[in-house]
């Protein structure tokens, strides 16, 4: 009997152990497969991603020219600096500086129609009725990455009982990149001119690994050096200018061709605000301005209007008093600066607002 039980306990005993032992191998494996290389997945969402910009973009520079006809030829105006755009390596974006153009905005519904690479290609401006207030045209050129560096503007007339598109004005960017592996391919000389993401190795016969790395290796160092005066070095990384790299082609270079798939195109976001109207009425946060103690003293009081553009997370990025007793605006357009708004989005993505917030001085009886 007890030998009957001492063995019925040993079996219990090793059943015991061996589920243990299964468990512990089970999560060691799993662990383990944790551990293994992981496919490459989609690159991740950044700020600069969301703004429509592809490649390692560091900095935009937008600058606005009107068109004027002059002795029946177009010719561009003065220019003046609309939006000033940087992000660090990793894509967040680090400066924002808007600069309003007087005169600029039109108030009404703005209805967009998109391109297939998803930027504007027709804006219409309606009254609150729907009736017609003006239409506008956008026709785009590309750099070598596949971002726009320039945009014309034109207008719809009616000349002689037929509709047209009258050019009125174009916008310019100018975009300085980082400079990584795919922008060392891009600079070559035939070389597609589309940004190229970095995909997951493909398999190569082991014969050919040395010769390609050689191959590599050669193109990198050649390609570096052809870029003497278009390199710049900031905070420990180097960038290149696009307008500078398209200038210095070196026919001697050893030529990369990529062959992967250009990326899908992203969506383009609006240059221009949407115009927002009066935005006192939609602030999450709308702190009251500091009355200037010299106004009170001299009994000033009125409403100021203060007109501000909003980036696409809702805040204040730009802002300037338009009317109201002199010795008020600084500090209704100080209060302006600290209001934040909920983010508004077209057609499912974020863009910047443009609009008025009105703030009232009124004295104490």
């Amino acid at each position: 009997m007890f030998r009957y039980l001492t063995t019925v306990s040993l079996f219990a005993v090793t059943l015991v152990a061996s589920a243990f032992l299964a468990s512990g191998q089970t999560k060691l494996t799993a662990k383990v497969g944790n551990l293994q290389p992981q496919p490459i997945s989609a690159v991740a969402e950044t700020d600069r991603s969301r703004d429509g910009l592809v490649g390692p973009v560091r900095r935009v520079r937008t600058e606005i020219v009107k068109l004027v006809n002059q002795e029946g030829k177009v010719v561009e105006g003065k220019r003046a600096l609309l939006e000033v755009v940087a992000y660090d390596v990793r894509g967040t974006k680090t400066e924002n500086q808007y600069f309003p153009v007087p005169n600029e905005t039109l108030t009404g519904k703005e209805v967009y129609k998109y391109d297939e690479k998803g930027n504007i290609s027709e804006m219409t401006l309606v009254n609150a009725d729907g009736s017609l207030i003006s239409k506008e045209t956008y026709k785009y050129e590309f750099d070598f990455a596949g971002n726009w560096n320039k945009m014309t503007t034109s207008v719809a007339v009616v000349d002689g009982g037929r509709l047209s598109f009258e050019p009125t004005e174009v916008t310019y960017r100018s975009i300085m990149y980082y400079l990584d592996e795919n922008m060392v391919k891009m600079v070559q000389p035939g070389t597609t001119n589309a940004f190229q993401p970095v995909s997951a190795p493909q398999p190569v016969a082991a014969t050919n690994v040395a010769k390609n790395n050689a191959s590599s290796k050669s193109a990198s160092k050649s390609s570096v050096s052809a870029l003497p005066k278009a390199v710049d070095r900031v905070n420990g990384m180097e960038s290149v200018d696009a307008s500078s790299v398209a200038a210095s082609g070196d026919t001697g270079s050893q030529q990369v061709v990529m062959d992967a798939e250009p990326p899908a195109p992203a969506f383009k976001p609006l240059l221009k605000p949407v115009s927002g109207g009066v935005l006192n009425g939609t602030a999450i946060s709308l702190p009251p301005p500091t009355y200037p103690d010299a106004a009170k003293r001299m009994r000033i009081g009125g409403t100021v209007s203060v007109s501000v553009v909003l980036d696409e997370t809702g805040k204040v990025i730009a802002a300037e008093a338009t009317s109201g007793p002199g010795a008020l605006r600084e500090a209704a357009t100080q209060a302006a600066m600290k209001a934040r708004f909920s983010p508004t989005k077209l057609s499912g993505q974020p863009v910047k607002v443009s609009g008025l917030i009105n703030y009232k001085f009124a004295l104490v009886q």
